[in-house]
């Protein structure tokens, strides 16, 4: 959910209806070879998780948890387990898994929730991300480049130092481990050969790169959840009746007297700018190596700007109603809640309870899931740096944003492309 900001805002314009020339053209053959290796482990250290673990259609393109359960856990979605033994979990993930919804737009120039990826000329290759200079040449897109970071992540993917060639060789540089994961790909004999063809910048297995494995993926991803044909989609494109009147009635409240749209622009329905929340703070947070306490200040962590302190991105809203729970932490379990907290941050947080968190039970983690809240410094620092203000909303308009909330689901999620494949075991 987005920003309602403070002072008094006009009701503004509704976006342009997304078409073709909105996102970016990727080939079907590249696109099928991703398919296969997203839902595929080759690509994990461990080779024990897939992309698909925490972004699986059945929850939205997310997968159902706060804060999911990486590289060790068994299982899928709310039911996934943390593991046992040597293999157990060392951590959960800092941040709820985002949908995947529309990445392939050419509006996009930022990702993840602290924009640590973004188009820039920085590092001279296309991208400013947490590869600088040594991310690989060749990428065909931002989505592309994202898709390289949770393979060198060790409670996402790469696993644990010392268990794996590949968790060891990002533990020297970020780069090293994509060779390593590269050279399996192209040794594989399903997929070296289907690269082979499916690129023209190569003639055999053996030319096969990480950035071909990237392209592939980048190439589903795009083409499996563009996601357009929303009851809001076929309002802005012309038909009138597409929305109940309940729908329409969110709607005008979402562009007008409600404020989302100051944050949730545009045709993505995301200005791709940073905003401080309050949200309740939990989980291991996301410290920077020289933070002495848990915590996550967002968007800082990448900019080094006090200013960005606990401020992240605007999610999009495509599919919302599909990927909860919601916030950069998942402390939301439904969309009435989530749109409660923006009514009157500093009363939702006072009001908020750990039971509202989807967290699966990891004993040997727990002590630590809600720690933040015994430092009483970091709370304040939190609830002070909040950039919306209240807004009052009747309890009939607030189940009319809901409402327009789930016309935003697209017609066509559960018929997708491609679709899971049938070997998928979780």
């Amino acid at each position: 959910m987005g920003l309602l900001w403070a002072g008094a805002v006009a009701a503004q314009e509704l976006p342009q209806p997304l078409t073709d020339d909105d996102f970016l053209s990727f080939d079907m053959e590249q696109a099928a070879i991703g398919h296969q290796l997203f839902y595929d482990p080759i690509l994990s250290g461990n080779r024990n998780i897939a992309c698909a673990h925490c972004h699986h259609p059945d929850f939205g393109t997310s997968d159902g948890l706060s804060l999911g359960i990486g590289e060790g856990g068994q299982g899928l979605g709310p039911d996934r387990t943390p593991g046992s033994g040597a293999d157990k979990i060392r951590k959960r993930i800092p941040r709820n898994s985002p949908g995947l919804w529309n990445l392939g737009a050419k509006e996009i120039h930022t990702v993840f929730h602290d924009g640590r990826l973004s188009t820039s000329d920085a590092y001279n290759n296309g991208f400013n991300s947490p590869a600088q200079e040594w991310l690989p040449d060749g990428l065909n897109s931002l989505l592309a480049a994202q898709a390289l970071f949770p393979l060198t992540s060790q409670f996402e993917m790469a696993g644990n130092v010392a268990e794996n060639q590949v968790t060891g060789a990002v533990h020297d540089r970020i780069d090293k481990g994509w060779p390593i994961l590269a050279k399996r790909v192209r040794t594989d004999p399903f997929y070296g050969p289907a690269i082979a063809a499916a690129f023209d910048d190569i003639e055999t297995p053996e030319d096969i790169t990480i950035t071909h494995i990237a392209n592939s993926l980048a190439a589903f991803m795009a083409i499996e959840w563009r996601s357009t044909d929303s009851p809001f989609d076929q309002y802005l494109a012309g038909k009138v009746d597409a929305l109940s009147p309940a729908q329409k009635d969110g709607m005008d409240l979402f562009y007008g007297k409600a404020r989302c749209a100051t944050c949730h622009s545009g045709p993505l329905l995301s200005d791709q700018n940073f905003h401080a929340l309050g949200l309740p703070p939990f989980g291991p947070g996301r410290t920077r190596q020289w933070d002495p306490f848990v915590r996550d200040v967002g968007r800082m962590g990448e900019s080094n700007r006090l200013e960005d302190a606990y401020r992240f991105r605007t999610p999009m809203l495509r599919n919302v109603a599909l990927t909860a729970p919601y916030g950069h932490n998942g402390a939301f379990p439904d969309l009435e809640s989530m749109i409660r907290h923006h009514m009157d941050p500093q009363e939702s947080l006072a009001n908020w309870t750990p039971e509202m968190a989807a967290l699966p039970n990891v004993p040997w983690l727990q002590k630590a899931d809600f720690v933040v809240w015994d430092d009483r410094f970091e709370m304040d620092r939190q609830r002070n740096k909040i950039d919306i203000e209240p807004v009052t909303l009747s309890d009939r308009e607030v189940q009319s944003l809901v409402s327009f909330l789930h016309a935003l689901t697209g017609a066509s999620v559960d018929t997708p492309i491609f679709g899971v494949p049938d070997g998928f075991v979780p």
